[in-house]
Protein backbone atom coordinates (compact mmCIF):
# COMPACT_ATOMS: atom_id res chain seq x y z
CA UNK A 1 0.00 0.00 0.00
CA UNK A 2 2.81 2.61 0.79
CA UNK A 3 4.16 1.61 -3.05
CA UNK A 4 0.80 2.85 -4.52
CA UNK A 5 0.65 5.78 -2.16
CA UNK A 6 4.23 7.00 -3.41
CA UNK A 7 2.98 6.59 -7.08
CA UNK A 8 0.09 8.82 -6.56
CA UNK A 9 1.61 11.17 -4.50
CA UNK A 10 3.93 12.86 -7.08
CA UNK A 11 4.20 15.78 -5.27
CA UNK A 12 6.26 14.53 -2.13
CA UNK A 13 4.69 16.67 -0.28
CA UNK A 14 5.85 14.35 3.30
CA UNK A 15 9.28 12.82 1.90
CA UNK A 16 12.12 14.11 -0.45
CA UNK A 17 12.09 13.80 -3.54
CA UNK A 18 14.06 10.95 -5.36
CA UNK A 19 16.82 10.92 -8.23
CA UNK A 20 13.98 9.09 -10.36
CA UNK A 21 11.55 11.82 -10.12
CA UNK A 22 13.98 15.19 -11.04
CA UNK A 23 13.35 17.35 -14.37
CA UNK A 24 15.90 18.71 -16.74
CA UNK A 25 17.14 22.11 -16.51
CA UNK A 26 14.73 23.53 -19.39
CA UNK A 27 11.40 22.69 -17.15
CA UNK A 28 13.28 23.96 -14.12
CA UNK A 29 13.90 27.08 -16.03
CA UNK A 30 10.38 27.35 -17.02
CA UNK A 31 9.11 26.73 -13.79
CA UNK A 32 11.11 29.32 -12.00
CA UNK A 33 10.57 31.45 -14.81
CA UNK A 34 6.88 31.61 -14.72
CA UNK A 35 7.17 31.67 -10.99
CA UNK A 36 8.41 35.53 -11.32
CA UNK A 37 6.05 36.44 -13.24
CA UNK A 38 3.53 38.56 -11.06
CA UNK A 39 1.58 41.59 -11.90
CA UNK A 40 2.23 43.14 -8.50
CA UNK A 41 5.86 43.27 -9.04
CA UNK A 42 4.73 45.82 -11.73
CA UNK A 43 4.14 48.21 -9.24
CA UNK A 44 7.17 47.96 -8.13
CA UNK A 45 8.48 49.11 -11.30
CA UNK A 46 5.92 52.16 -11.47
CA UNK A 47 8.16 52.84 -8.17
CA UNK A 48 10.83 52.92 -9.48
CA UNK A 49 10.76 54.78 -12.58
CA UNK A 50 8.89 57.88 -10.76
CA UNK A 51 11.76 58.16 -8.63
CA UNK A 52 14.65 57.20 -10.95
CA UNK A 53 16.07 58.12 -13.96
CA UNK A 54 17.14 55.61 -16.63
CA UNK A 55 20.52 54.99 -15.16
CA UNK A 56 19.60 54.74 -11.35
CA UNK A 57 16.29 52.36 -12.89
CA UNK A 58 19.31 50.35 -14.14
CA UNK A 59 21.34 50.37 -10.82
CA UNK A 60 18.65 49.49 -8.76
CA UNK A 61 17.32 46.33 -10.60
CA UNK A 62 20.95 45.09 -11.24
CA UNK A 63 21.92 45.84 -7.24
CA UNK A 64 18.57 44.10 -6.12
CA UNK A 65 18.51 41.67 -8.84
CA UNK A 66 21.95 40.56 -7.72
CA UNK A 67 21.28 40.35 -3.85
CA UNK A 68 17.84 38.84 -4.37
CA UNK A 69 19.30 36.27 -7.10
CA UNK A 70 21.98 34.75 -4.10
CA UNK A 71 19.13 34.49 -1.22
CA UNK A 72 16.82 32.76 -3.70
CA UNK A 73 19.97 31.02 -5.21
CA UNK A 74 20.97 29.36 -2.05
CA UNK A 75 17.69 28.47 -0.91
CA UNK A 76 17.04 26.80 -4.57
CA UNK A 77 20.85 24.98 -3.96
CA UNK A 78 19.29 23.32 -0.90
CA UNK A 79 16.22 22.55 -2.02
CA UNK A 80 17.89 20.68 -4.76
CA UNK A 81 20.61 19.05 -2.88
CA UNK A 82 18.17 17.40 -0.43
CA UNK A 83 14.91 17.41 -2.18
CA UNK A 84 13.27 18.72 0.77
CA UNK A 85 9.90 21.11 0.39
CA UNK A 86 10.34 24.48 2.80
CA UNK A 87 8.25 22.89 5.29
CA UNK A 88 10.67 19.53 5.56
CA UNK A 89 13.84 22.33 5.22
CA UNK A 90 11.86 23.94 8.60
CA UNK A 91 11.44 20.67 10.26
CA UNK A 92 15.09 20.05 10.27
CA UNK A 93 16.48 23.84 11.43
CA UNK A 94 13.18 24.94 13.36
CA UNK A 95 11.89 21.27 14.95
CA UNK A 96 8.76 19.44 14.37
CA UNK A 97 6.68 21.70 16.14
CA UNK A 98 8.58 24.86 15.69
CA UNK A 99 8.45 24.33 11.76
CA UNK A 100 4.36 25.22 12.09
CA UNK A 101 5.96 28.97 12.41
CA UNK A 102 7.64 29.65 8.91
CA UNK A 103 5.17 26.79 7.55
CA UNK A 104 2.11 29.57 8.66
CA UNK A 105 4.18 32.38 7.37
CA UNK A 106 4.49 31.35 3.88
CA UNK A 107 0.71 30.17 3.75
CA UNK A 108 -0.63 33.09 4.95
CA UNK A 109 1.29 35.16 2.60
CA UNK A 110 1.45 33.74 -0.50
CA UNK A 111 -2.79 32.83 0.24
CA UNK A 112 -2.69 36.60 0.74
CA UNK A 113 -1.03 37.29 -2.51
CA UNK A 114 -3.14 34.63 -4.68
CA UNK A 115 -6.16 36.42 -3.70
CA UNK A 116 -4.48 39.68 -4.34
CA UNK A 117 -3.38 38.33 -7.85
CA UNK A 118 -7.07 36.96 -8.77
CA UNK A 119 -8.02 40.21 -7.87
CA UNK A 120 -5.62 42.22 -10.28
CA UNK A 121 -6.88 40.26 -13.09
CA UNK A 122 -10.84 40.52 -12.31
CA UNK A 123 -11.19 44.11 -11.68
CA UNK A 124 -9.83 45.93 -14.80
CA UNK A 125 -10.97 43.03 -17.33
CA UNK A 126 -14.50 43.57 -15.93
CA UNK A 127 -13.89 47.14 -16.33
CA UNK A 128 -12.88 47.16 -19.43
CA UNK A 129 -14.93 44.60 -20.80
CA UNK A 130 -17.93 44.50 -18.96
CA UNK A 131 -18.96 48.01 -17.86
CA UNK A 132 -17.19 47.70 -14.59
CA UNK A 133 -19.94 45.73 -12.92
CA UNK A 134 -19.91 44.21 -9.64
CA UNK A 135 -21.47 40.67 -10.57
CA UNK A 136 -19.13 40.78 -13.54
CA UNK A 137 -16.17 41.01 -11.43
CA UNK A 138 -17.23 38.59 -9.13
CA UNK A 139 -17.71 36.49 -12.04
CA UNK A 140 -14.34 36.91 -13.20
CA UNK A 141 -12.81 36.26 -9.82
CA UNK A 142 -14.41 33.30 -9.36
CA UNK A 143 -13.29 31.62 -12.63
CA UNK A 144 -9.96 32.84 -12.34
CA UNK A 145 -9.76 31.45 -9.03
CA UNK A 146 -10.95 28.13 -10.00
CA UNK A 147 -8.25 27.91 -13.00
CA UNK A 148 -5.53 28.98 -10.85
CA UNK A 149 -7.03 26.45 -7.96
CA UNK A 150 -7.27 23.80 -10.09
CA UNK A 151 -3.75 23.97 -11.55
CA UNK A 152 -1.90 24.14 -7.99
CA UNK A 153 -4.30 21.16 -7.08
CA UNK A 154 -2.61 19.16 -9.78
CA UNK A 155 0.76 19.86 -8.77
CA UNK A 156 4.03 20.00 -9.94
CA UNK A 157 3.31 18.50 -13.71
CA UNK A 158 0.38 21.02 -13.77
CA UNK A 159 2.87 24.08 -12.95
CA UNK A 160 5.18 22.65 -15.22
CA UNK A 161 2.30 23.00 -18.45
CA UNK A 162 0.96 26.18 -17.11
CA UNK A 163 4.71 27.74 -17.77
CA UNK A 164 5.80 26.20 -20.58
CA UNK A 165 2.35 28.23 -22.17
CA UNK A 166 2.48 30.89 -20.40
CA UNK A 167 6.04 32.14 -20.09
CA UNK A 168 6.66 32.39 -23.97
CA UNK A 169 3.52 34.43 -24.69
CA UNK A 170 3.78 36.71 -21.51
CA UNK A 171 7.71 36.97 -22.46
CA UNK A 172 7.25 38.09 -26.11
CA UNK A 173 3.87 40.24 -26.24
CA UNK A 174 4.81 41.72 -23.37
CA UNK A 175 8.62 42.83 -24.57
CA UNK A 176 6.76 43.81 -28.47
CA UNK A 177 4.23 45.86 -26.21
CA UNK A 178 7.21 47.85 -24.12
CA UNK A 179 8.66 48.50 -27.77
CA UNK A 180 6.00 49.90 -29.25
CA UNK A 181 5.24 52.00 -26.22
CA UNK A 182 8.80 53.61 -26.24
CA UNK A 183 8.59 54.10 -29.93
CA UNK A 184 5.42 56.18 -29.56
CA UNK A 185 7.06 58.67 -26.22
CA UNK A 186 8.67 61.54 -26.99
CA UNK A 187 12.50 60.64 -27.48
CA UNK A 188 14.72 57.70 -26.27
CA UNK A 189 13.91 55.48 -23.26
CA UNK A 190 16.76 57.62 -21.46
CA UNK A 191 14.77 61.17 -22.40
CA UNK A 192 11.14 59.57 -21.24
CA UNK A 193 12.63 58.28 -17.84
CA UNK A 194 14.60 61.68 -16.88
CA UNK A 195 10.99 62.83 -16.36
CA UNK A 196 11.06 61.00 -13.03
CA UNK A 197 10.66 63.19 -9.67
CA UNK A 198 14.16 61.92 -8.46
CA UNK A 199 12.66 61.25 -4.84
CA UNK A 200 14.31 57.36 -4.80
CA UNK A 201 18.17 56.34 -4.16
CA UNK A 202 19.77 53.20 -5.72
CA UNK A 203 19.75 51.92 -2.20
CA UNK A 204 16.23 52.53 -1.65
CA UNK A 205 15.61 51.47 -5.49
CA UNK A 206 17.15 48.28 -4.22
CA UNK A 207 15.17 47.81 -1.15
CA UNK A 208 12.06 47.83 -3.61
CA UNK A 209 13.59 45.33 -5.65
CA UNK A 210 14.53 42.88 -3.13
CA UNK A 211 11.08 43.20 -1.34
CA UNK A 212 9.10 43.13 -4.31
CA UNK A 213 9.68 39.15 -4.62
CA UNK A 214 11.58 37.89 -1.39
CA UNK A 215 8.69 36.25 0.19
CA UNK A 216 7.71 34.51 -2.85
CA UNK A 217 11.90 33.56 -3.07
CA UNK A 218 11.48 32.04 0.14
CA UNK A 219 9.23 29.11 -1.17
CA UNK A 220 11.74 28.44 -3.71
CA UNK A 221 12.70 25.00 -2.37
CA UNK A 222 9.18 23.93 -3.21
CA UNK A 223 10.41 23.92 -6.90
CA UNK A 224 13.90 23.37 -6.87
CA UNK A 225 13.47 20.21 -5.15
CA UNK A 226 12.89 18.44 -8.68
CA UNK A 227 15.90 19.59 -9.63
CA UNK A 228 18.32 17.44 -10.91
CA UNK A 229 21.36 18.64 -8.97
CA UNK A 230 22.34 21.53 -6.41
CA UNK A 231 23.90 23.65 -9.45
CA UNK A 232 21.04 22.99 -11.70
CA UNK A 233 18.76 24.47 -8.94
CA UNK A 234 20.85 27.20 -8.23
CA UNK A 235 21.84 28.51 -11.92
CA UNK A 236 17.99 28.17 -12.83
CA UNK A 237 16.95 29.98 -9.85
CA UNK A 238 19.22 32.75 -10.11
CA UNK A 239 18.79 33.61 -13.84
CA UNK A 240 14.82 33.10 -13.92
CA UNK A 241 14.78 35.22 -10.81
CA UNK A 242 16.86 37.99 -12.56
CA UNK A 243 15.60 37.49 -16.55
CA UNK A 244 11.96 37.44 -14.51
CA UNK A 245 11.83 40.26 -12.42
CA UNK A 246 13.72 42.40 -14.25
CA UNK A 247 11.19 42.44 -16.95
CA UNK A 248 8.78 42.75 -14.28
CA UNK A 249 9.90 45.82 -14.10
CA UNK A 250 10.76 47.14 -17.10
CA UNK A 251 7.29 46.66 -18.01
CA UNK A 252 5.85 48.47 -14.82
CA UNK A 253 8.17 51.47 -16.09
CA UNK A 254 7.23 51.68 -19.10
CA UNK A 255 3.82 51.11 -18.26
CA UNK A 256 4.36 54.60 -15.72
CA UNK A 257 5.99 56.72 -18.44
CA UNK A 258 3.53 55.55 -21.13
CA UNK A 259 0.39 55.74 -19.46
CA UNK A 260 0.87 56.62 -16.09
CA UNK A 261 -0.10 53.26 -14.98
CA UNK A 262 1.69 49.93 -13.75
CA UNK A 263 0.74 46.99 -15.69
CA UNK A 264 1.68 46.19 -19.09
CA UNK A 265 -2.13 45.67 -19.57
CA UNK A 266 -2.73 49.43 -19.39
CA UNK A 267 -0.37 49.52 -22.33
CA UNK A 268 -1.27 47.01 -24.18
CA UNK A 269 -5.03 48.49 -24.25
CA UNK A 270 -3.74 52.09 -25.13
CA UNK A 271 -2.23 49.69 -28.17
CA UNK A 272 -5.38 48.92 -29.63
CA UNK A 273 -4.19 45.45 -28.37
CA UNK A 274 -7.58 44.90 -26.31
CA UNK A 275 -7.62 40.49 -26.08
CA UNK A 276 -4.18 40.01 -26.34
CA UNK A 277 -3.82 42.25 -23.28
CA UNK A 278 -6.06 39.80 -21.32
CA UNK A 279 -4.32 36.90 -22.56
CA UNK A 280 -1.01 38.32 -21.23
CA UNK A 281 -2.70 39.77 -17.89
CA UNK A 282 -4.19 36.68 -16.94
CA UNK A 283 -1.12 34.43 -18.02
CA UNK A 284 1.23 36.83 -16.21
CA UNK A 285 -0.61 36.03 -12.70
CA UNK A 286 -1.84 32.72 -13.41
CA UNK A 287 1.77 31.65 -13.35
CA UNK A 288 2.42 33.34 -9.97
CA UNK A 289 -0.70 32.30 -8.47
CA UNK A 290 -0.76 28.33 -9.15
CA UNK A 291 2.99 28.13 -7.28
CA UNK A 292 1.38 30.69 -4.41
CA UNK A 293 -1.26 28.15 -3.75
CA UNK A 294 0.56 25.34 -4.19
CA UNK A 295 2.87 26.82 -1.61
CA UNK A 296 0.84 27.40 0.70
CA UNK A 297 -1.09 23.82 0.56
CA UNK A 298 2.39 22.12 1.82
CA UNK A 299 3.10 24.81 4.58
CA UNK A 300 -0.68 24.25 5.86
CA UNK A 301 -0.48 20.45 5.11
CA UNK A 302 2.67 20.94 6.94
CA UNK A 303 0.98 22.14 10.37
CA UNK A 304 -2.55 20.34 10.23
CA UNK A 305 -0.01 16.68 9.52
CA UNK A 306 -2.92 16.14 6.06
CA UNK A 307 -2.78 15.42 2.62
CA UNK A 308 -1.39 18.76 0.40
CA UNK A 309 -4.41 18.42 -2.22
CA UNK A 310 -7.23 19.69 0.39
CA UNK A 311 -5.42 22.50 2.00
CA UNK A 312 -4.60 23.88 -1.39
CA UNK A 313 -8.32 23.74 -2.20
CA UNK A 314 -9.11 25.55 1.07
CA UNK A 315 -6.65 28.30 0.17
CA UNK A 316 -7.86 28.68 -3.01
CA UNK A 317 -11.84 29.14 -2.07
CA UNK A 318 -10.30 31.29 0.61
CA UNK A 319 -8.06 33.22 -1.37
CA UNK A 320 -10.88 33.67 -3.80
CA UNK A 321 -13.87 34.57 -2.08
CA UNK A 322 -11.43 37.19 -0.12
CA UNK A 323 -9.60 38.71 -3.03
CA UNK A 324 -11.70 42.13 -3.73
CA UNK A 325 -10.63 42.55 0.02
CA UNK A 326 -7.49 41.33 -0.07
CA UNK A 327 -6.51 43.50 -2.90
CA UNK A 328 -8.25 47.18 -1.33
CA UNK A 329 -7.15 46.27 2.24
CA UNK A 330 -4.42 44.21 2.45
CA UNK A 331 -1.66 45.41 0.00
CA UNK A 332 0.20 47.04 2.59
CA UNK A 333 0.02 44.27 5.52
CA UNK A 334 1.71 41.74 2.69
CA UNK A 335 4.22 44.28 1.80
CA UNK A 336 5.11 44.62 5.56
CA UNK A 337 4.56 40.42 5.93
CA UNK A 338 7.46 40.50 3.08
CA UNK A 339 10.23 41.52 6.19
CA UNK A 340 8.99 38.63 8.08
CA UNK A 341 10.24 35.86 5.42
CA UNK A 342 14.09 35.88 4.60
CA UNK A 343 14.88 35.25 8.11
CA UNK A 344 13.10 32.17 7.71
CA UNK A 345 15.09 31.62 4.14
CA UNK A 346 18.93 32.57 5.81
CA UNK A 347 18.38 30.20 8.66
CA UNK A 348 17.40 26.84 6.37
CA UNK A 349 20.19 28.00 4.18
CA UNK A 350 22.40 28.24 7.37
CA UNK A 351 20.95 24.77 9.21
CA UNK A 352 21.64 22.91 5.82
CA UNK A 353 25.63 24.17 5.33
CA UNK A 354 26.39 24.08 8.93
CA UNK A 355 24.95 20.50 9.32
CA UNK A 356 25.09 18.79 5.90
CA UNK A 357 25.15 14.99 7.04
CA UNK A 358 21.90 15.19 9.03
CA UNK A 359 19.77 15.72 6.27
CA UNK A 360 20.25 12.28 5.03
CA UNK A 361 17.03 11.59 7.19
CA UNK A 362 14.25 14.04 6.90
CA UNK A 363 13.01 13.54 10.21
CA UNK A 364 13.29 16.69 13.23
CA UNK A 365 16.37 16.57 15.64
CA UNK A 366 13.86 18.58 18.14
CA UNK A 367 10.59 19.43 18.67
CA UNK A 368 11.69 23.46 18.73
CA UNK A 369 14.99 24.83 18.34
CA UNK A 370 14.03 28.47 19.96
CA UNK A 371 16.93 30.20 18.36
CA UNK A 372 15.71 29.87 15.13
CA UNK A 373 12.34 30.85 16.23
CA UNK A 374 13.33 33.69 18.49
CA UNK A 375 15.90 34.74 15.26
CA UNK A 376 12.73 34.91 12.77
CA UNK A 377 10.75 36.97 15.15
CA UNK A 378 13.46 39.51 16.06
CA UNK A 379 14.85 39.26 12.75
CA UNK A 380 11.28 40.32 11.27
CA UNK A 381 10.80 43.19 14.08
CA UNK A 382 13.85 44.61 13.07
CA UNK A 383 13.25 44.67 9.27
CA UNK A 384 9.91 46.37 10.02
CA UNK A 385 11.34 48.76 12.29
CA UNK A 386 15.00 49.90 11.05
CA UNK A 387 14.68 52.53 8.36
CA UNK A 388 18.23 52.57 7.38
CA UNK A 389 19.80 49.91 5.12
CA UNK A 390 17.60 47.30 3.34
CA UNK A 391 14.78 45.58 5.19
CA UNK A 392 15.21 41.97 3.97
CA UNK A 393 18.64 42.19 4.65
CA UNK A 394 18.51 44.00 8.59
CA UNK A 395 16.19 40.76 9.12
CA UNK A 396 18.60 38.35 7.45
CA UNK A 397 21.29 39.93 9.93
CA UNK A 398 19.92 39.89 13.02
CA UNK A 399 18.23 36.12 12.23
CA UNK A 400 21.87 34.68 11.30
CA UNK A 401 23.46 35.99 14.57
CA UNK A 402 20.47 34.57 16.63
CA UNK A 403 20.94 31.54 15.07
CA UNK A 404 24.74 31.31 14.94
CA UNK A 405 24.61 32.24 18.76
CA UNK A 406 22.59 28.77 19.56
CA UNK A 407 24.66 26.38 17.27
CA UNK A 408 27.37 27.50 19.34
CA UNK A 409 25.32 26.80 22.66
CA UNK A 410 24.47 24.09 21.65
CA UNK A 411 27.80 22.65 20.77
CA UNK A 412 28.73 23.52 24.57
Amino acid sequence: MSNQNEKVDIDYAASAVPKESRRGLVTMFMIMLGFTFFSASMWVGQQLADGLDFYGFIGSLLLGGIILGLYTGLLGYVGAETGMSLDLLARKSFGRKGSFLPSAMIAFTQIGWFGVGVAMFAIPVANELLGGSTVAEWILVIAAGACMTASAYFGIKSLTVISYIAVPCVAILGTIAMVLAVMRGDGTIVDQFAKSSGSLTVIGGAGLVIGSFVSGGTATPNFTRFAKSGKSGMITTIVAFFIGNSLMFFMGGISSIFVGGNDIFEVMINLNLFYLAILVLGLNIWTTNDNALYSAGLGLANIFGTKKKPMVQISGIFGTLTANWLYWNFCGWLNILNCTLPPVGIILVLSYLLNRKDYNNIEPDTEVNWFAVIGVILGAVVANVVSWGIASINGMAVATVCYLIGMAVKKK
